[in-house]
């Protein structure tokens, strides 16, 4: 079988074959894309360190912000905050004085009332009839006692004369006397029938806001009975008892006695009262009683305040504090609550910041709380630079760059934005 040889190629397709890449010339493109590439790659991650690099050496790092206030020694009026319960300036439980039926209830329940406004009526029938027997018994009285009277000096000349004895004569001025004696009992129970009818006019005995009626018309009510028709209490001005430890008294006379504390002025001492929901009631009051016996239960002294009540705010038995200056602290050291913390231990201690700005913890030792500030007893002296904030960025010995904090300012600006006030830090350890 005869096999047919391929046709030779054209010219021009020769030519177009001629064009394609050997495969030799394909691998060295290949190797110098590789290359390029690599070198691009290699670039790139240099610069990438070099960035790095310049990075990390940056500019140097700088000491942080704090918050600080300088100590000054101050004049420090000191309040006492004493827990009491208002009560009502006066009490009057009202009671029959006379028994019979009420016919009329004449005020309204919880309104308020006059003294000597009437509030129920009693039926008087009876009590005036007992007036008109009482009053026609002084007449009766009276007339046996003109008779009497006569007799005895008719009888007074007759004596003289010997026309009647002695002893009739005795006899007639005994009774004239009697019967004046007579006249006057009569009249004292004259008198007794009367009041006792004014009594069926229950009137109150005092001013003030009226409670519920116990008794409607109809009941029967017999004089000066156990419970009460109703109660009427006078709300302003009001008391407010409050009571103080023995302990804190005496402690206070030690340091009045030492010259720490130098006491108040003034013969009336104001008294500022807080109320449950720790608002601020807006009258002043004065201390009007202080107790000269110490509780042998409780080891508490009983103290009141009489405070003014226009408003009706105050109510009987509300619990309050009652807020009055005790002594004056002449050269006090404030210290913000902010800046306190407490160790584990519970000792309390404050970051003062040193000359040359350098941090340092200091145990300090508070007495009372005044505001939003700590009254200090020992630790720190005026003119002493103390944290107030960045607590979180320093620890003891770190370099810190300071800012000034007007704190009263800032609880102005708080106070003017509606914010609560600034409260004391947590009681938990500083960092260390």
């Amino acid at each position: 079988m005869k096999i047919d040889q391929p046709a030779s190629l054209s010219p021009r397709r020769e030519a177009h074959f001629s064009c394609l890449p050997s495969a030799s010339q394909q691998g060295h493109r290949q190797q110098r894309w590789t290359l390029a590439v690599g070198a691009m790659l290699i670039a790139a991650a240099l610069a990438g360190c070099s960035k790095s690099e310049a990075e990390q050496k940056g500019p140097p790092k700088s000491e942080p912000k704090v918050g600080v206030v300088t100590l000054q020694s101050q004049s420090q009026q000191l309040d006492a905050s004493l827990p009491g319960r208002t009560r009502a300036f006066m009490t009057a439980e009202v009671r029959p004085q006379v028994s019979g039926i009420i016919q009329q209830r004449l005020f309204t329940e919880g309104a308020l009332v006059k003294q000597g406004q009437q509030l129920y009526q009693i039926d008087a029938a009876s009590l005036k009839a007992a007036e008109a027997s009482a009053a026609a018994a002084v007449a009766k009285a009276e007339a046996s006692q003109r008779t009497l009277a006569a007799t005895a000096r008719r009888n007074a000349e007759l004596v003289k004369i010997d026309a009647i004895s002695k002893q009739a004569f005795d006899e007639s001025q005994a009774a004239a006397a009697q019967s004046a004696s007579d006249v006057a009992v009569a009249k004292a129970n004259l008198e007794t029938a009367r009041i006792n009818l004014k009594y069926s006019r229950i009137e109150a005995p005092i001013g003030g806001r009226i409670a519920l009626s116990a008794v409607t018309p109809g009941a029967l009510v017999t004089a000066n009975q156990a419970t009460a028709l109703t109660t009427i209490v006078r709300l302003d001005p009001m008391y407010v008892d409050f009571t103080q430890s023995s302990t804190d008294l005496m402690q206070l006379k030690r340091d009045l006695d030492s010259g720490r504390y130098q006491k108040v002025e003034g013969n009336k001492i104001p008294v500022r009262i807080q109320l449950d929901d720790g608002s601020d009631y807006p009258h002043q009051g004065k201390l009007a009683f202080a107790g000269v016996i110490v509780n042998d239960t409780t080891g508490t002294l009983t103290l009141r305040a009489e405070v003014p009540n226009p408003d009706g705010m105050l109510m009987p038995g509300m619990y309050v504090k009652a807020l009055l200056p005790t002594a004056l602290a002449p050269d006090a050291l404030l210290v913000p609550q902010q800046s306190v913390t407490r160790d584990l231990t519970g000792r309390a201690n404050v970051m003062v910041v040193k000359d040359g700005d350098v941090v340092e913890k200091r145990d300090v030792e508070l007495d009372r709380a005044v505001g939003a500030f700590w009254l200090l007893k020992t630790g720190l002296k005026a003119g002493e630079r103390v944290m107030v904030d960045g607590f979180q960025r320093i620890k003891p010995g770190d370099k810190v760059q300071t800012v000034e904090v007007d704190l009263k300012a800032k609880a102005e600006r708080k106070s003017q934005r509606g914010e609560p006030p600034v409260q004391a830090a947590a009681d938990a350890p500083a960092k260390k």
